[in-house]
């Protein structure tokens, strides 16, 4: 009887490993899952680096309780967006950030997310891409994330507003 139940067990087994393979390779090609993920991650591997927002809270300076979340976050100021899309899928209309008000053109670097005033007087919020200093002295240029183009104009350090510090959804 219990040679029977196992050589049940083993036929299933085998039978079960058949059909799931059969189903993998008919609807995934003939690559295994082991390299369909060395693929993938020779794939990711190839990207260039991309460049991160500055990391300035650190983790003692946030605390996570089981009642709320406090951020020690000295000159913090507090944002909504417009539903512009030009930041999605970062954030968007219903996303709220934490700010901090940058004191010099130092403090903000490539990678960052910072508000800033445009010609007209209304505010843009976008990715620094790149910083430098011309014969006018510091500026950045800065794209939004789902936009294909750089903002038109180099930004002065006189024009931004604030730099994001957390992203809230």
């Amino acid at each position: 009887m219990k040679k029977t139940v196992l050589a049940l067990t083993i036929l299933m087994t085998a039978t079960l490993g058949w059909l799931a393979n059969d189903a993998y390779v008919s609807t995934f090609g003939s690559e295994s899952v082991i390299e369909k993920a060395k693929n993938a991650a020779a794939l990711i591997n190839g990207l260039p680096e991309k460049a991160y927002p500055a990391d300035r809270i650190p983790e003692d300076r946030i605390k996570v309780f089981s009642d709320k979340v406090l951020l020690e976050i000295p000159n913090a100021r507090w944002a909504t967006f417009t539903p512009t899309h030009s930041m999605a899928p970062v954030f968007d209309a219903g996303s709220n950030a934490i700010e901090i008000v940058p004191q010099k053109a130092e403090e903000i670097q490539q990678g960052d997310i910072a508000s800033y005033t445009w010609a007209d007087g209304s505010t843009i919020i976008h990715r620094v891409i790149e910083t430098g200093t011309d014969e006018q002295g510091w500026y950045a240029i800065m794209k939004g994330d789902n936009v294909p183009y750089n903002d038109p104009e180099k930004v002065r350090f006189s024009q931004i507003k604030r730099v994001v510090v957390a992203i809230v959804y």
